[in-house]
């Protein structure tokens, strides 16, 4: 008999840590299927919410906001790229050339949560980033993810031109920094269990078949 998982997923569609932890949780779900039933959603957190229109040089953004040198940058970039291809991963991150505002990107993926294909939009929208660097702020690039996951492009570009969603990622964004969620990726499973940064394919594994036997709580 199948159980039921419910995860809300809180991360950044430009936060390397998310695109591996979502990742790996992927890989993870794929492997209790038959055993567990996870209904994933994925949740508002922007790294920078100030970033300017155009963004910011990735590797002058990390030194200068983590205070890093031009090593330690390298080196953590070396280390994203060896735990992507221990999962299937493709970091690609001299093509990922700025960190850019991804509030748009927010407000369409909540959109498409109404479509049923949010997951998807994210699955896209973080290949996209990391393995095309492609920007996720642009307004073309966000239809033609849309499209390309099966959602309607014209509806695409009147949520994007309209503001829709705005005041829904605000809240949500306040919601999870008001419980303490000041870094990501976080994952909140069955409502009460937090699960802070990216785990490894059988840490999740692990989760989820103990929380199966845990009652969701609304």
């Amino acid at each position: 008999m199948t159980t039921s998982v419910a995860i809300d997923f809180v991360s950044d569609v430009v936060c390397p840590w998310c695109a591996l932890g979502a990742t790996a949780l992927e890989r993870a779900i794929e492997n209790v299927a038959g055993e567990v039933s996870v209904q994933l959603t994925y949740k508002p957190f922007e790294l920078n919410p100030d970033m300017p229109a155009g963004g910011e040089n990735a590797i002058e953004h990390l030194m200068r906001k983590y205070g890093r040198s031009a090593d330690e940058v390298a080196a953590g970039k070396a280390m994203q790229i060896a735990r992507g291809e221990a999962i299937g991963l493709r970091f690609d991150l001299e093509k990922r050339s700025h960190f850019y505002n991804t509030f748009d990107a927010h407000r369409l993926l909540l959109w498409a949560l109404q479509k049923g294909r949010q997951v998807e939009l994210k699955k896209a929208l973080l290949r996209a980033y990391f393995s095309d660097g492609q920007n996720p702020s642009d307004h073309q690039t966000l239809v033609r993810l849309a499209a390309e996951v099966g959602l309607d492009t014209t509806a695409a570009r009147e949520v994007l031109a309209s503001g829709a969603f705005a005041k829904e990622v605000r809240e949500l964004e306040a919601f999870y920094r008001e419980r303490g969620i000041n870094s990501v990726p976080a994952m909140v499973l069955n409502g009460r269990h937090l699960v802070s940064g990216s785990q490894s394919v059988e840490y999740y594994e692990q989760m989820l078949r103990q929380m199966a036997q845990t009652p969701a709580e609304a």
